[in-house]
């Protein structure tokens, strides 16, 4: 018997402190960026998105790796690109912050959740980052602090 794997997850981090240091030139460059560490780890990024101060990727991960590593590439190879491609970025101390978020998406989920990280501009204009967290988490069955709910 053959094995069978699909793993779709919704994957949101931030910049260290929520600084808006992801101005539209480096978002331009970044996404792709972000699309090729994915591509180069056996995942897939079917879409890459986000605003000034955090980034969203629908990711495909492969049965082979873990959640935890996949987005320790992905943020690690891009912020050191990033710190050497824009030394304003470098001058600021760009990193990304602590940790980050992963939701599971059914197939049936993936055009929604596509066209949901394509307009995060327009998102943003109606959500801080801080309610979008806070609405994935309860969402998923976490309360406001990252814990489970019972």
């Amino acid at each position: 018997m053959h094995s069978f794997n699909s793993c779709l997850m919704h994957c949101v981090f931030s910049v260290k402190e929520r600084r808006p240091l992801l101005t539209a030139e480096v978002r331009e460059r970044l996404w792709p960026y972000l699309g090729g560490i994915a591509r180069e780890n056996g995942m897939k990024a079917l879409a890459v998105g986000g605003v000034a101060d955090h980034v969203h990727v629908l990711l495909s991960i492969p049965a082979t790796l873990a959640m935890s590593k996949a987005m320790q590439l992905i943020k690690g190879n891009s912020s050191k690109w990033l710190r050497e491609t824009f030394p304003d970025l470098r001058r600021d101390g760009f990193a990304w912050q602590e940790g980050f978020g992963s939701f599971s998406i059914a197939v049936s989920g993936v055009d929604d959740t596509v066209e949901y990280i394509r307009t995060q501009e327009e998102h943003h204009r109606r959500r801080s980052f801080r309610e979008e967290v806070a609405a994935f988490l309860k969402k998923h069955g976490f309360d406001a602090d990252g814990g489970m709910r019972e």
